[in-house]
């Protein structure tokens, strides 16, 4: 299993060179990857695309994108010039985002999820790839190529958590990137899933990128009721509650790694048996901050290549 850092919404730095510095940091510490998601504030390509001239070496994705507000022409164009800018390092994270931000924050339908996906990946990968794509669907009506210079076809991953976007991932995409799904649902609902449609169209087992909230310490009591209060909005969103609920985890606090160092490895390892490829790793702190995450990225950085 690789091991990447993956730093939330609420971790954000607040200037676009922290960011910049947060790759640099990770890469010069030996992390496979480095992970943004796409909320409101900068544009996580250009601020990749900007850390591909300062990094040689790590993966950086998106974790991610969400569909709705962005064409799939416009998508291709924005994800190969990262792609060119990192020499070949992005991986393309995208998703559905959630009902509640598509419909009333930007005024968009949110009615046809799944048939949307299905419908944006089939112009998305065409034109990734530099085919061109000649689609004619109920959402999107393509014709034409793109022509980025130095760009290469970029990897795909697809956030899907129910039984018919995992069906969509495995067909249609390279892998999948969850949130707030622990190691029983990894391993009996997302892994089964996705694998079986991947084999059933042919392509190669895909990858499942499991972003999680980890902390090392010594008092996991205070480490769950810390990470549910950090992450209660999850228990909001009816995709990530379903997740918990087949966990059987009361909230967020029931599904992170945290723990001493023989702990987390512990719990690091049957995820990896459970069928995890990538980590995501969402280092949050418990006791004094500073010491906490260096704690936690020490060991981390530890099990790089071992797992």
């Amino acid at each position: 299993m690789r091991i990447g850092v993956f730093i939330g919404s609420m971790d954000i730095p607040p200037s676009l060179e922290g960011q910049l510095q947060r790759v640099v940091d990770a890469e010069e510490q030996g992390f496979d990857s480095f992970w943004f998601p796409q909320v409101f504030g900068a544009d996580v390509l250009t601020v990749i695309a900007l850390a591909g001239q300062r990094t040689e070496r790590i993966e950086m994705g998106t974790a991610v994108v969400p569909t709705f507000p962005r064409h799939p022409v416009v998508l291709a164009q924005q994800a190969l010039t990262a792609q060119a800018a990192t020499g070949g390092r992005l991986t393309l994270g995208i998703g559905l985002s959630h009902k509640s931000t598509i419909e009333d924050w930007l005024g968009l339908s949110y009615a046809r999820p799944t048939r949307h996906m299905r419908e944006y990946l089939s112009v998305l990968r065409p034109l990734l790839n530099e085919e061109g794509v000649e689609f004619s669907g109920s959402e999107y009506r393509v014709h034409g190529a793109l022509q980025v210079p130095d760009a290469s076809p970029c990897p795909v991953l697809v956030a899907a958590l129910g039984p018919q976007m995992l069906a969509i991932a495995g067909a249609l995409a390279d892998g999948t990137v969850t949130w707030m799904a622990g190691r029983r649902t990894i391993e009996t609902h997302i892994v089964p899933r996705i694998n079986a449609a991947a084999s059933a169209a042919g392509r190669p087992k895909p990858r499942v990128c499991v972003g999680v909230p980890i902390a090392v310490t010594d008092d996991k009591g205070a480490a769950r009721r810390r990470a549910s209060r950090l992450f209660q909005s999850y228990n909001e969103l009816p995709s990530y509650r379903r997740m918990l609920d087949i966990e059987g985890a009361d909230g967020p606090g029931d599904v992170a790694i945290v723990g001493n160092e023989a702990e987390v490895e512990r719990e690091l390892r049957a995820l990896a048996d459970a069928g995890a490829t990538d980590l995501l790793a969402m280092i949050f702190s418990v006791e004094d901050a500073t010491r906490s995450a260096a704690r936690t990225r020490s060991l981390l950085r530890s099990l790089i290549g071992r797992l």
